[in-house]
């Protein structure tokens, strides 16, 4: 190991490190808690160094989001012996991925608590699943994609069961398990198929042989099929989505978080690296595919949402949708811009994801989950600046301006247009019009539906909590009044890695 590779990976190393010290020291390090005198103290449910392990994995996440904004301005370089890249495109969505989950733990601490869930392993879960989309997104061989990709399941899975008393929660990690491993699956055979034709696992040496006329186009053909089924999968788009209702639903709120915000810049990055980087000359073959999946996602998941009737499911459907955007604009491919507009939709769709999601844990409370959309009746009545923050999350996704939301799919549909897609946009145009109808059915029972009972809403959550959720509102607003710096940032991002492979 030489000293670039050493800096390459220091993040990711400090990262792996102090998850692992701070799963040891939870074990040592005492909680502060009151004892009632003659009550005895259930030693299970009583969490040991939970206070300790956050507030240092606070300040872990915070270092990252600095350490990779910093290297933002680097050079692209391949490190570890071809199997790992540093980029800008890399550095940018590590950035927002550690600050995701950052912000996520900062919802969750109530919510956790009032459910006995605050525990360190919740946390070092968390980290851990941090770590593999992390050596997803920079990962520049086969192999070094497959693990990042395992280490950000695997804790994913055991965070969905966490709530042992809770069948929905078990059913859903079970059936997350299951079709995860098939996912991965089909992945790991497509990359099989893939190896067995190029004979190298290293993505740079895969394009120069795909890019062979000679290579035998058949099985490469078949291994595309397995890998694109994969890519859905993680993804959660149509047909391949039959998991992201029953997860959002069955796990708590702050586990549904975890998992549709970080984790889908990190499945747009694997997308980006194997289809974009590796198999660009394949383009006539996984074109089709993505438009298919792409019109399926908004379509079915946009009219599906307009019967839910459980907030956490009908944002199961809005995702699979949005993530039909974001394949929108994968598909001009020689066009720079395209791709950034798909990585701006990305990173803003999980700013806003993170306010929605923050939002029904601050009107959860102990013995209550706020999960129904009747369960949001009369919040202008009685809470007018939860109500705006909700208004302003409903507005994004459904892409209202001034919202970011809207910059967001005005500048895929441009993509499109100056792709020569004219047609998809007209399709995403009529599916956006659709999911505007149930975005705004729950700003209708916000501000005009009279509460269910005198205290059916209340918000729970720290100070430090509700302003961090009023600045992600602020955020969404703002983004989308002023996008353009932003959106220079992925254009910038994306220009640099292109040019660097």
């Amino acid at each position: 190991m030489q000293a670039f590779d050493l800096y390459a990976v220091l993040p990711e190393l400090v990262l792996l490190v102090v998850t692992c010290l701070l799963l040891v020291a939870s074990v040592y390090v005492p909680e502060r808690q009151p004892v009632t005198p003659g009550v005895e103290q259930d030693i299970f449910h009583t969490p040991r160094g939970v206070g300790f392990v956050y507030f240092f994995s606070i300040i872990l996440l915070a270092y990252l989001v600095i350490a990779f904004v910093g290297r933002m301005g680097d050079v692209s370089v391949v490190a570890m012996n071809g199997l790992f890249q540093s980029d800008p495109f890399s550095n940018l969505l590590k950035a927002c991925s550690c600050g995701a989950v950052l912000v996520s733990l900062v919802y969750s601490k109530q919510y956790l608590t009032d459910r006995a869930l605050f525990r360190p392993d919740f946390i070092v879960l968390a980290l851990l699943a941090l770590l593999g989309q992390c050596v997803l997104i920079s990962g520049a061989n086969l192999l070094t994609l497959y693990l990042g990709l395992e280490l950000m399941a695997l804790p994913t899975y055991a965070l969905v069961a966490m709530r042992h008393s809770s069948e929905k929660s078990v059913e859903a990690g079970i059936k997350y398990f299951i079709l995860g491993a098939l996912a991965s699956g089909f992945l790991l055979y497509g990359m099989s198929m893939l190896y067995g034709v190029t004979g190298s696992l290293d993505l740079i040496e895969i394009f120069r042989t795909v890019a062979d006329p000679r290579v035998n186009h058949l099985v490469m053909a078949f291994g595309l099929v397995f890998i694109v089924s994969g890519l859905a999968f993680k993804l959660g788009v149509v047909p391949f989505h039959m998991w992201v209702p029953d997860v959002y639903q069955g796990a708590p709120t702050a586990v549904t978080l975890m998992i549709a915000a970080a984790p889908k810049l990190a499945a747009f990055a694997l997308i980006f690296r194997l289809l974009v980087n590796t198999l660009l000359p394949l383009l006539g073959d996984w074109q089709p595919m993505l438009v298919l999946l792409a019109v399926l996602s908004l379509v079915l998941g946009n009219v599906t949402a307009i019967a839910q009737t459980n907030m956490k499911r009908m944002l199961a459907y809005s995702a699979i949708a949005q993530m039909g955007f974001v394949l929108l604009g994968m598909l001009s491919v020689f066009d720079d811009h395209a791709f950034s507009a798909s990585m701006f939709y990305a990173i803003t769709y999980v700013l806003t994801t993170l306010g929605s999601f923050g939002l029904l844990m601050m009107l959860s409370r102990k013995g209550h989950d706020c999960e129904t959309i009747d369960d949001l009746k009369g919040l202008n009545k009685r809470h007018p600046w939860f109500a705006f923050i909700g208004l302003i999350m409903m507005f994004s996704l459904a892409g209202i301006p001034p919202t970011v939301g809207f910059a967001a799919k005005l500048g895929v549909l441009e993509a499109l247009v100056d792709g020569e897609h004219t047609f998809l946009a007209i399709i995403a145009v009529i599916a956006s019009l659709i999911g505007a109808f149930y975005y705004l059915r729950v700003v209708k029972v916000m501000y005009f539906d009279e509460p269910k009972a005198e205290h059916a809403i209340e918000i729970s959550g720290s100070g430090f909590a509700r302003g961090l959720l009023s600045l992600n509102a602020i955020f969404v607003l703002a983004l989308g009044i002023f996008p353009a710096g932003l959106m220079a940032v992925c254009l910038d991002a994306m220009r640099r890695t292109l040019l660097g492979s």
